[in-house]
């Protein structure tokens, strides 16, 4: 009678250190923010902001419906206008009322005199830098994967006069010090799902060394890349740029 009384005593302690385990993964839910003013004018948008537009508001409403069945423990966002705004968006279509944690860390890309001004007037000086002909060329190199993002990131901060735009290796250790201390946090509280609304650029530089492949195309605005913290510390990216949130949220709405 005693082996089977410490037999299930082992069992029941067996099987509650595995579910504590399980309990402990953390996803986090990366998403751009919805369409910009700048944006839909052409415009680099780094840590300068605009307001979202009337498709920016929407694209955040269908993400937010899209994310009904997924429970947050916590959200984030950057503290540019934009991505609060979207945040508050998403939660609004969801029914949640959750704090919105701002982070520093989470901007988008500095690109310094380049903000506010025309992406030709940023991009064509950049590949010409890199030896392209006009940033045409570059764009259709990097959509074949021929040039890495890190190069293109580089080179805007190589032709950038002021010095106040940020490199490829500046932008990756912020993002992914801010995923690390994100993650840290909601492994504490027992593991789950964390929202996480930032920019499209950071969020390619963020994740380009824990992917297989280069990254070859920008980031749609309230896409979600999917990133897995695990038990024992590792982040593993599940999904990159999903768009099929958005595309559910659209077909509740129906």
């Amino acid at each position: 009678m005693n082996y089977f009384i410490k037999l299930i005593s082992l069992t029941f302690i067996l099987i509650f250190s595995v579910s504590q385990v399980f309990a402990a993964d953390v996803y986090l839910y990366f998403t751009r923010h919805g369409k910009t003013m700048f944006n839909t004018t052409h415009r680099a948008q780094g840590w300068s902001d605009t307001p979202l537009t009337k498709a920016g508001i929407e694209v955040a409403q269908q993400l937010g419906r899209g994310l009904s069945d997924v429970n947050f423990i916590s959200v984030y966002s950057s503290d540019s206008g934009r991505a609060r705004q979207t945040a508050r968006i998403i939660l609004e279509s969801k029914g949640d009322d959750i704090n919105i944690n701002e982070m520093e860390g989470l901007r988008e890309t500095c690109f310094g005199l380049f903000e506010g001004d025309l992406d030709p007037n940023m991009w064509d000086p950049a590949a010409q830098h890199l030896g392209y002909p006009s940033s045409k060329e570059l764009m259709d190199d990097f959509a074949k994967g021929n040039i890495p993002l890190e190069k293109m990131m580089n080179a805007i901060a190589a032709v950038e006069q002021s010095g106040e735009a940020e490199d490829y290796q500046t932008v990756k250790k912020r993002m992914q010090t801010s995923l690390k201390t994100i993650a840290e946090s909601a492994k504490a509280q027992g593991g789950g799902n964390v929202l996480v609304v930032s920019h499209g650029m950071a969020i390619m530089a963020m994740v380009q060394d824990m992917l297989d492949k280069p990254i070859t195309t920008p980031l749609g605005n309230a896409s979600v890349t999917k990133i897995h913290f695990t038990d024992d510390g590792k982040f593993i990216v599940e999904s990159f740029g999903d768009m099929s949130y958005i595309e559910k949220g659209k077909n509740l709405a129906k």
